[in-house]
């Protein structure tokens, strides 16, 4: 089995905290390994104890920009070289704008945050548009979405799985014969992918052009 460096990172920690679902190891490798050792720009919601962005920090390497986003202002605390640390409400579109415009386009985003429905699809809304062609846009924890105290339950609308499930039209919005219910979106044509894992979605981007057929053989 190929080793995981960013797993290994994680079991040999002895500074900060650090507090992630075992399997998601895997999954940040899988779409992160591109980036490491390059002027990477990395946004994390959700600081916590600061852990994960000191982890982040050593996984991509001396040319990282690494930012967290957190409301508790004790997280400011946390910041060192390479790491900067923005307080905020990641519910609040407002403040997400003021981000964007502070820290400019990214190459990745981590939601980690507090895990409400409406923090989830408000930070989508805000940041993902501001994710460089190439990048990546991964939320993580979505089994809130089945959660009714954080707003979800099985099959509820406004759920961010449920919302995430319109995103998957609008990746395929290139075959909709009825463009009143369904049309290419900007979503749709800088979206090249979208990964489902457990408790977790990726979304990769990049320049989509009209998909093409052809025909070889006799």
């Amino acid at each position: 089995m190929e080793s995981n460096p960013l797993l290994e990172l994680f079991e040999k920690n002895q500074g900060r905290l650090i507090d992630k679902w075992t399997h998601y190891f895997d999954i940040y490798h899988r779409h992160f390994a591109r980036f490491r050792n390059k002027p990477v720009k990395v946004l994390e919601i959700g600081v916590f104890k600061g852990g994960s962005l000191a982890m982040w920090r050593k996984y991509f390497g001396p040319q990282a920009k690494i930012f967290g986003v957190d409301i508790d202002p004790v997280c400011k605390d946390f910041e060192e070289d390479g790491i900067k640390v923005i307080i905020g409400d990641q519910e609040d579109r407002t403040f997400l704008r003021k981000l964007v415009a502070q820290v400019g386009a990214l190459d990745i985003v981590i939601d980690d945050g507090g895990h409400t429905m409406k923090q989830q699809i408000n930070s989508f809304e805000e940041l993902y548009p501001k994710v460089k062609p190439g990048g990546v846009y991964l939320a993580e924890d979505l089994h809130t979405s089945y959660w009714s105290e954080y707003g979800g339950g099985l099959k509820e609308p406004d759920s961010f799985i449920e919302y995430s499930k319109n995103l998957v039209d609008q990746l395929n919005a290139w075959h909709s014969r009825d463009k009143e219910d369904l049309d290419v979106s900007m979503f749709t044509r800088t979206t090249t992918s979208m990964h489902y894992y457990n408790s977790v979605l990726v979304l990769e981007k990049g320049l989509v052009s009209p998909p093409t057929t052809r025909i070889t053989g006799g």
